[in-house]
C-alpha cells in the first residue's frame, strides 16, 4: 500500500471514529495497566468482566497489595493464566511502590522491566497515559498490517517498525486503536466483513471480492 492509500485508509477510519478508545475499561492508569497485563491471551470483555468490581476498590498499587495475590486471584479467576498473573501484577506493585512512588513509569525500558510487562502492553500504556504516538501490534493490528499489504512481517516488531514508518504523523496517535477496532470488528481473522468495510477498495483482499 503507497503512502498516499494509507493516508485515506486513515482518513476513513478517523472519519468513522474520529475518538478511539480502547475496550478495556480502567480507571486510572495504574488500573490501565493491570487490565492490559490480565489481558494477554484473553478477550478484554472477559477481563472487563472480571475487573470491574475490583477496580472498584484495589484501584492503586498500594491497595492492590492489600489484597495480595490470593485475594486477587479470587477476583481474576475467571481469565485464563490467573495465577501467573496474580503473581505478575503483585510483583509490578511492589515494584511501583518501591520505586517510583506508586507511579506508572515513562519509558518503555522501564515499563517492560516489570513483571508481567511486554512491548505490546509498554506500547498501549505510554500511548494512552502519557500520548507517545506508540503503536502496540496485538493479533488485530498484526492481520490487519499484512493483510492490507501497508506493514507486512513475519513478528509483531516487523509490523511495529513499518507502520511507525508509514503512519502518517497526523494520524500516528491513534493508529493502533483505529486498527485494533478495525481488526477485531470488521478485518476478521475468518469471515472478514469486507462488503461493510469502509476501507475495502484500499485492500487488495477486498478489492479482489465480488458483492
Amino acid at each position: 500500500m503507497q503512502a498516499p492509500a494509507i493516508h485515506e485508509f486513515f482518513r476513513r477510519l478517523q472519519a468513522q471514529n474520529p475518538h478511539p478508545k480502547s475496550d478495556l475499561e480502567y480507571t486510572n492508569p495504574f488500573t490501565l495497566l493491570v487490565a492490559v497485563v490480565l489481558s494477554a491471551q484473553a478477550t478484554d470483555k472477559g477481563v472487563n468482566k472480571a475487573t470491574h468490581k475490583l477496580f472498584m476498590k484495589y484501584d492503586t498499587p498500594q491497595k492492590m497489595l492489600k489484597l495480595g495475590e490470593a485475594g486477587l486471584i479470587e477476583h481474576i479467576k475467571t481469565i485464563g493464566l490467573f495465577r501467573a498473573k496474580a503473581k505478575n501484577v503483585i510483583s509490578l506493585c511492589h515494584i511501583l511502590v518501591d520505586d517510583y512512588g506508586g507511579e506508572i513509569p515513562r519509558t518503555q525500558e522501564e515499563l517492560i522491566s516489570l513483571p508481567g510487562v511486554g512491548q505490546k502492553t509498554a506500547n498501549v500504556v505510554r500511548n494512552i497515559v502519557y500520548g507517545d504516538p506508540s503503536i502496540a501490534v496485538d493479533t488485530h493490528v498484526f492481520r490487519v498490517g499484512n493483510r492490507t499489504k501497508m506493514a507486512t512481517g513475519k513478528t509483531p516488531d516487523e509490523v511495529e517498525k513499518k507502520l511507525l514508518k508509514k503512519v502518517p504523523k497526523e494520524f500516528l496517535q491513534h493508529a493502533h486503536h483505529w486498527l485494533i477496532l478495525h481488526g477485531r470488528y470488521t478485518c476478521k481473522a475468518r469471515n472478514p466483513l469486507c462488503e461493510e468495510c469502509v476501507v475495502r477498495d484500499l485492500c487488495p483482499v477486498g478489492r479482489k471480492l465480488k458483492m
